[in-house]
């Protein structure tokens, strides 16, 4: 196991720009994830630290050592794919062997590992089958089995579980973190699956458009958002956004959007003293904004922003209700067991203390 140093990569195809200017440091035996849209490259990243991309420039480092130019054979990693990528005419047991085999291991030794290995996927059962005789998860382990029984100093994962169906993938999502934290590997995984990164990362690297925009903690990814881009790609459903006007007066602090009005209260007027008479972007996640009676009791005598249920999306322990303001749609977010009518006249009440607003030129967030 090693820590792993990405600094500076660039990587261009033609005219277009995959990943620029990365710079990330993954701790030995650290479980990060690199999570993004399709087309981020956060794919070529993981590529270029297994070996198999070389990079326009920049350096790439497990521990002291550079090994940007290293063949991936010299580097010691593991990969698994969306695509399983096991061998249909070999038994599960020769498909997880095989890479011990080129090394020339002893046979005593591949022997040893690949049932190890077996036993911690909870496979062992299946080691005389074929991959015909094996469903999509056994599949998947199989491959997860091969990759760790090299004894990697970093696995890499490349959405390995986008090929599964939700119910295997929640038990696959458990399966794979426990494993990580039992083996203590360095494990850098790629998604565009935002539950996937909340709920098996250490820390979550968020990229768009080749660039990673905030390394952090689950929770600091979700409450603290450094930008826009993050604040909305992270959250289901997505955090509400509108434009509103700064109005710093004597008493409080005014946010006036077009429909409605927002009262802070004074601690917020020196942090947006700067702001004043200028528009930035607000931001409140569905569950942080209230129908008012059903707010918590100390946010009932805020004055409310009203609005029409437009549409409910009821998902059994929760209801997801749009609300027409007049010139915007905003989305709560509430217990399951409380019942709407579309057409129904509502007021809502923001939760101040988890208001976000963001700069309007550069959407960097202020708070």
């Amino acid at each position: 196991m090693v820590d792993v140093h990405l600094r500076g990569i660039v990587k261009r195809f033609g005219r277009t720009i995959a990943v620029n200017g990365v710079d990330l440091d993954v701790r030995d035996g650290e479980f990060i994830v690199l999570l993004g849209p399709s087309g981020c490259g956060k794919t070529t990243t993981l590529r270029i630290i297994a070996g198999l991309e070389k990079p326009d420039e920049g350096r790439v480092f497990f521990g002291d050592r550079d090994v940007t130019y290293l063949p991936p054979r010299e580097r010691n990693t593991s990969m698994v794919f969306q695509s399983y990528a096991v061998w249909p005419h070999m038994r599960v047991y020769d498909n997880i062997a095989f890479p011990l085999k080129i090394k020339g291991l002893p046979k005593d030794e591949i022997d040893r590992r690949v049932k190890w290995a077996a036993e911690l996927l909870q496979i062992s059962e299946l080691l005389e089958r074929y991959p015909h005789q094996l469903s999509g998860g056994q599949r998947q382990r199989v491959a997860v089995a091969r990759a760790i029984v090299v004894e990697p100093n970093v696995l890499l994962m490349d959405e390995p579980l986008s090929n599964l169906d939700a119910l295997l993938r929640v038990k696959m999502r458990s399966e794979i973190k426990k494993l990580q934290r039992r083996i203590k590997v360095t494990t850098i995984y790629v998604t565009h699956d935002q539950v996937e990164a909340m709920t098996m990362g250490d820390r979550i690297a968020v990229m768009n458009e080749g660039k990673i925009l905030q390394v952090g903690r689950p929770e600091d990814i979700y409450n603290r958002p450094k930008n826009k881009f993050v604040a909305g790609f992270v959250g289901t459903p997505q955090m509400n956004f509108f434009d509103v006007t700064v109005n710093v007066g004597n008493e409080a602090v005014v946010l006036e959007s077009r429909d409605f009005k927002i009262v802070l209260p004074n601690k917020f007027k020196e942090l947006l003293h700067d702001f004043n008479g200028r528009t930035l972007i607000a931001g409140i996640r569905p569950e942080h904004l209230y129908i008012r009676d059903f707010a918590p009791p100390e946010l009932r005598g805020m004055r409310g922003i009203e609005g029409t249920i437009d549409f409910i999306e009821a998902l059994g322990s929760d209801t997801i209700i749009h609300i027409n303001t007049g010139s915007l749609i905003l989305v709560v977010k509430m217990s399951g067991a409380h019942r709407f009518r579309i057409g129904s006249k509502v007021k809502l009440i923001p939760d101040i203390d988890r208001l976000h607003l963001f700069r309007k030129d550069s959407e960097e967030a202020i708070i």
